[in-house]
């Protein structure tokens, strides 16, 4: 069964979720939604189950923020107010995330998962001590360090292997939510590269038959 037009078309969206923009994200990760990236690199969105478990709370009013979705004008990060070139992000305006490659059984056929973890709080699927003293994602991906899963876990990530595969490597991005003047939601790195929530084709024939 597909993903719910609920969690694609917009005024749908807003009809069901109004301003209950935590709940959407759950939804959205409980249903193995995908977001076309870069036109046509589909991404299953993954939540931390911390980041899961924090958004249920806001969703039903037990303490937090809800997350925010920017407008139309703000189409990239450095566009915020107060934005900086820092690691910082906030559960709410700004997340921690990463880009993995080679998931087995993605959703999406491609191999690709966008997850997000949540920030300052401990959470055993987030940044690690490294990937914060590190992070520079204003800059080219090309220039960026890319982790393998040894690497993840001999840096804290324990159980990397086991949740995304032995193969599966990453890069880590700060992402943000917005808007575009068709009223269509992207979730967006701080380097450009953004995505909103799609259908993914049954088979990689399938994009390629139209």
């Amino acid at each position: 069964m597909g993903v719910s037009s609920t969690l694609i078309e917009p005024s749908q969206r807003d009809a069901h979720y109004g301003d209950n923009v935590a709940q959407y994200l759950v939804d959205l990760h409980d249903n193995k939604a995908t977001f076309d990236f870069c036109g046509g690199m589909m991404f299953q969105l993954c939540l931390s189950k911390k980041l899961r478990e924090h958004l249920l709370n806001v969703a039903e009013g037990e303490g937090g923020e809800q997350p925010i979705i920017f407008d139309s004008s703000k189409p990239m990060m450095s566009q915020l107010d107060g934005y900086a070139r820092d690691a910082k992000a906030d559960n709410a305006r700004v997340f921690h995330g990463r880009e993995l490659r080679k998931v087995p059984n993605a959703e999406g056929g491609m191999g690709f998962v966008l997850q997000l973890s949540y920030a300052n709080g401990n959470d055993p699927e987030g940044w690690t001590k490294e990937e914060i003293q590190t992070y520079d994602g204003w800059g080219h991906d090309s220039g960026r360090t890319w982790r393998t899963a040894d690497r993840y876990e001999s840096e804290g990530f324990e159980n990397f292997k086991s949740t995304y595969g032995p193969k599966a490597f990453g890069l880590n991005h700060r992402f943000y939510l917005h808007l575009d003047s068709s009223n269509r939601m992207w979730l967006s790195a701080e380097d450009g590269c953004e995505g909103t929530p799609s259908k993914a084709p049954q088979n990689l024939f399938s994009r390629l038959l139209g």
